[in-house]
C-alpha cells in the first residue's frame, strides 16, 4: 500500500507541476518571477513545476494569485473519487418459481 500511496502522490505532483508551468508561461511569467511574487525561493518553484514537491495549500493559493487564477485551475485533470458506502444487505438464494408465486399470492 506504501507503494501504491507514493505513485498516487507522484502522479499528483506531476499533474499539479505540469499545470503551474504551463499557467506561468501562458502568463509569461518566469520562475524567478513567480517565486519572488509568491514570496517563495525559486528552486522550491521549480521542483513543484517538476514534479518533485506537492505545495501546501498556503502556496497553491500564493501560486495561483500571483498568476490570477482560481487554486482549481492548477488542479485541472485532478479529481478525488470517493469510494461507495454500501449499506449491507442479505443475498438469498434465487427461489423456485413456484415457491415466488407462492409468496407474491400472500402479500
Amino acid at each position: 500500500m506504501g507503494v501504491r500511496r507514493a505513485s498516487h502522490r507522484e502522479h499528483f505532483a506531476r499533474c499539479f507541476g505540469l499545470n503551474l508551468a504551463k499557467a506561468r508561461k501562458a502568463a509569461d511569467v518566469s520562475q524567478d518571477e513567480l517565486s519572488f511574487r509568491a514570496s517563495m525561493h525559486r528552486t522550491a518553484v521549480s521542483q513543484i513545476e517538476r514534479g518533485l514537491l506537492v505545495p501546501g495549500l498556503d502556496t497553491a493559493v500564493k501560486l495561483a494569485a500571483v498568476l490570477e487564477l482560481g487554486v482549481d485551475e492548477l488542479l485541472d485533470g485532478v479529481l478525488w473519487r470517493s469510494p461507495e458506502y454500501n449499506v449491507g444487505a442479505f443475498e438469498l438464494p434465487k427461489l423456485p418459481p413456484e415457491d415466488a408465486e407462492s409468496l407474491s399470492r400472500s402479500a
